[in-house]
């Protein structure tokens, strides 16, 4: 199959890439345009990605601001923070109220991004310069998205949503290693029914996580699953589909969450189940303390701590497949 061109698009011809509403200083400010407005390859998938979670953000936004006065939307792992720029310059600066607060740990992206504001006059944006987990926020979160938080960066994010109550929860996963490593620990183990939370020692199900690529893949899919599930058992409603189409991105699952109702016992079970026969936890599965099944006992693996501080034998995190 013949590869794409890579050349630039003209400035003349943006205007069929772009929003009309969108600034073209943001976009030049963003090295999104050249100087001379110009669209190169790299760039315009970027943008697509991002103007097409803010079409699905669409129906969020609407019903936020309809609903709450001030909305306080919260960017997790924002980077050089490209959605908040664009949400401000399509959403936000048409509604007289609302912010949206930036969460990023490298202190230079988070200075770059209060200067671009202060030059652009988007006076409702902030920047903090920390992790989600030390990140000093509202009590009350409206809408939290994590554009790309790599592997339990994402967890992090969830579990702020879910501590701060947020109406909607808004992910796109990458990079989710953490699983796959435990898994790669527990792959050729001997199986002891009576050590193990597997449903069935030996279970057929190990050949889905035999090779290191489906291990990769299975893990990175498993993981998703469970933070679904997690959601739901929380009480969101959850919606998964796809940002792009992976021509553009190979990281382009959304994993979206309304909060509806109180916790649910369905979930929390179905979730349990996955746990028990896959014998894993991850992060986020750990923070909210579900963990109360030990997984498989590895020999001489020290094991991880769940929220209790009780020690669980899942092998090491962030293990490379």
């Amino acid at each position: 199959m013949a590869m794409k061109s890579r050349r630039k698009i003209p400035a003349h011809q943006t205007d069929r890439e772009l929003p009309p509403a969108l600034c073209r200083q943001l976009l030049q400010e963003l090295h999104l345009l050249t100087r001379e407005g110009d669209l190169n390859a790299d760039a315009r998938r970027k943008l697509k990605q991002v103007n097409h979670l803010i079409s699905l953000l669409e129906p969020t936004l609407d019903d936020l601001f309809q609903r709450v006065p001030a909305p306080v939307i919260v960017d997790i792992g924002s980077g050089k923070s490209y959605l908040g720029f664009l949400l401000y310059d399509l959403v936000l600066r048409h509604h007289p109220s609302g912010r949206i607060i930036g969460v990023e740990p490298r202190p230079e992206l988070v200075e770059g991004a209060r200067a671009l504001a202060l030059r652009l006059g988007f006076e409702r944006m902030e920047f903090q310069p920390t992790r989600a987990d030390r990140a000093s926020l509202p009590a009350k979160i409206d809408l939290l998205v994590a554009l790309h938080a790599c592997d339990t960066a994402t967890d992090d994010a969830i579990l702020l949503g879910l501590q701060s109550n947020a109406e909607y929860i808004v992910v796109i996963p990458c990079c989710q290693a953490e699983v796959a490593g435990q898994l790669r620990k527990l792959k050729g183990l001997p199986l002891d029914p009576q050590q193990c939370s597997r449903a069935a020692a030996g279970s057929p199900l190990a050949e889905l996580y035999t090779h290191p690529l489906h291990r990769r893949e299975f893990g990175s899919h498993l993981t998703n699953v469970l933070r679904a599930l997690a959601l739901q058992a929380a009480g969101y409603q959850v919606t998964v589909t796809e940002l792009v189409g992976w021509e553009h991105s190979l990281k382009s699952e959304v994993i979206l969450g309304r909060r509806i109702e109180g916790p649910r016992s369905p979930s929390r079970l179905r979730l349990q189940a996955l746990l028990d026969q896959f014998s894993v936890c991850p992060k986020l599965i750990r923070d909210l303390g579900y963990c109360a099944t030990a997984p498989c006992s590895i020999p001489g693996d020290p094991g991880l701590p769940n929220a209790t501080g009780e020690s669980i034998g899942v092998g090491s995190l962030r293990t490379d497949v």
